[in-house]
């Protein structure tokens, strides 16, 4: 019987691919995991907070704060009045507080929202769903959420004023969440009461009254410390830093960095904060050595630019200008990267004029961009380059003239005086910047002439300090071994003694065994 060639190609049945599942694999259908709307990741980041509650786990409390940057752009009135109508229990004197709030009341609405509250087939579909799904962790006595569910609500809530421009209402509402905070005092609550205390911060800085707090502050860091709570109490220490940049007191701020001890495994953003109020008070202080690596570690411990570019922008803007006060120029390619090259094109310029030694493009740069350089906080560090600038160009002016009058100079560098001239001058030579001599009755400076170092004995002098060096520490690591006197010596007597006392032992053993033979009639003994 012929066989069909088309066999081949019929298509299996449900049983032949049941019975050959070692050669054919059927497809599984790909299950897309549901996207959760904006209430739905509240309400499950408030069931994250129950159990970090339950089991006295602050990684769920952590995880929860993680998503604030993302679920503050999508935070809107209508949101969070759901969220508040399903969170709390029927019956919750809480939740009804908070939505009767003015705060609350007052926040603007858009357009869309309202659509959305006037829908209330919509409304009702979906609050029905997500009830269903939603049971919300509750206290002891089981008639309210429980209190960290509850100031994580007000943490919205004061986030959502802060973007809408309310600040002085989020200030006061700010102000009464730490106060519920203080009076509830439950260790489960630390990673929030540390937000609440940091926006509230936020709203007073906008309203510029940030020194206000430097009291609460002191206390709820004694405080924070006594309870080892190492996340506030990071947080506290960086807005008291900042209190104190901001409204210059460095004797403050640089007696808190000597007395206090950062506990920098606690929080990482916090770190990185500490790092550049840190860096910023050493470069006003003119440590600028020590500025320069704190910045430094700063800028590698830092966010990624995306996450974070004004801070990151930030940290650049200072970390160039410390490193230009210590005498080194940065590298070009910090200035290409997408996320700083606009921010830092007003700083860049100030890098070219301070490399050539240009008074003029300086001067220039620095009249363009002052407004952006006082926003930064730059301002009078930067003033403090305008002495490099001198230097730099009377450096290229005694390479280029061997001699020349005060007054050229004076014009050249654009001085106010030939006195003025005259003392910069000098103040150059005395700290070796340039290697002239001043004639003060003719009025012009006399350059030296560069000697070839070899002709001098430097090289010699310099050759035998290191032969010394290199032999007096090999001197003293071979007494550091001290070597006993003729210790061969003694191995050499030993081993003597040793082949000695075996011919000995075998001369006795063989001896013994002669006695042993005459002794063999007499029985044992």
């Amino acid at each position: 019987m012929a066989k069909n060639p088309t066999a081949k190609l019929q298509e299996p049945t449900k049983e032949e691919k049941k019975g050959d599942e070692g050669t054919t694999q059927v497809e599984k259908p790909v299950v897309e995991e549901p996207v959760l709307t904006v209430e739905e990741e509240i309400l499950n980041n408030i069931t994250l907070i129950g159990r970090a509650v339950s089991t006295i786990e602050p990684r769920f409390t952590i995880r929860v704060l993680r998503t604030l940057t993302t679920l503050r752009k999508k935070l809107s009135k209508a949101v969070l009045k759901n969220v508040l109508d399903q969170a709390f229990p029927k019956g919750s004197k809480t939740g009804q507080s908070l939505i009767a709030n003015p705060i609350f009341s007052s926040l603007p609405s858009t357009s869309s929202e309202e659509s959305m509250e006037v829908d209330p087939t919509t409304d009702d579909t979906s609050t029905t769903t997500q009830k269903k799904k939603f049971s919300p962790p509750l206290d002891n006595g089981g008639n309210d959420l429980v209190p960290e569910g509850i100031i994580y609500l007000r943490l919205l809530l004061i986030l959502l004023n802060l973007d809408a421009g309310k600040v002085v209402e989020a200030g006061e509402f700010a102000q009464e969440t730490t106060e519920i905070i203080s009076s509830l005092n439950r260790r489960t609550m630390d990673q929030i009461a540390a937000k609440v205390w940091f926006y509230l911060a936020r709203s007073y800085e906008l309203q510029g009254r940030l020194a206000e707090l430097q009291p609460s502050f002191l206390a709820i860091r004694q405080t924070a410390s006594l309870r080892k709570d190492e996340t506030l109490e990071v947080t506290v220490i960086n807005l008291l830093l900042r209190s104190y940049l901001a409204s210059q007191q460095y004797d403050q701020a640089d007696k808190l960095i000597a007395k206090s001890t950062f506990l920098g495994a606690a929080n990482q953003a916090q770190t990185v904060r500490w790092l550049f109020y840190a860096g910023r008070l050493r470069a006003i202080q003119l440590n600028y050595a020590q500025a320069r690596n704190y910045l430094q570690t700063a800028i590698r411990r830092a966010p990624k630019d995306e996450v974070a570019p004004g801070f990151v922008q930030l940290i650049h803007k200072y970390f160039i200008i410390v490193v230009l006060l210590t005498g080194v120029i940065p590298d070009r390619a910090m200035f290409r990267k997408p996320v700083l090259k606009q921010a830092l094109l007003p700083y860049f310029q100030i890098v070219q004029a301070v490399r050539i030694g240009d008074i003029t493009g300086f001067e220039k740069a620095f009249q363009a961009h002052e407004q952006v350089f006082l926003n930064d906080s730059t301002h009078f560090l930067i003033l403090r380059l305008r002495h490099f600038v001198i230097k730099t160009a009377l450096r290229s002016i005694t390479l280029s003239y061997s001699r020349i009058s005060l007054a050229d100079i004076c014009v050249k560098l654009r001085l106010d005086s030939e006195e003025d001239t005259e003392y910069i001058v000098a103040k150059a030579i005395k700290d070796g910047v340039i290697d002239a001599v001043i004639d003060h009755e003719k009025g012009f400076i006399v350059s030296k002439q560069i000697k070839n170092v070899y002709e001098t004995d430097e090289p010699t002098v310099q050759f035998n300090k290191r032969v010394n060096f290199c032999t007096q520490v090999y001197n003293e690591s071979v007494r550091a071994m001290r070597y006993p006197p003729n210790a061969h010596r003694k191995e050499l007597d030993t081993a003597a003694d040793a082949r000695e006392r075996d011919r000995e032992i075998a001369q006795l053993i063989q001896e013994n065994e002669n006695d042993a033979d005459d002794m063999d009639d007499m029985g044992d003994i």
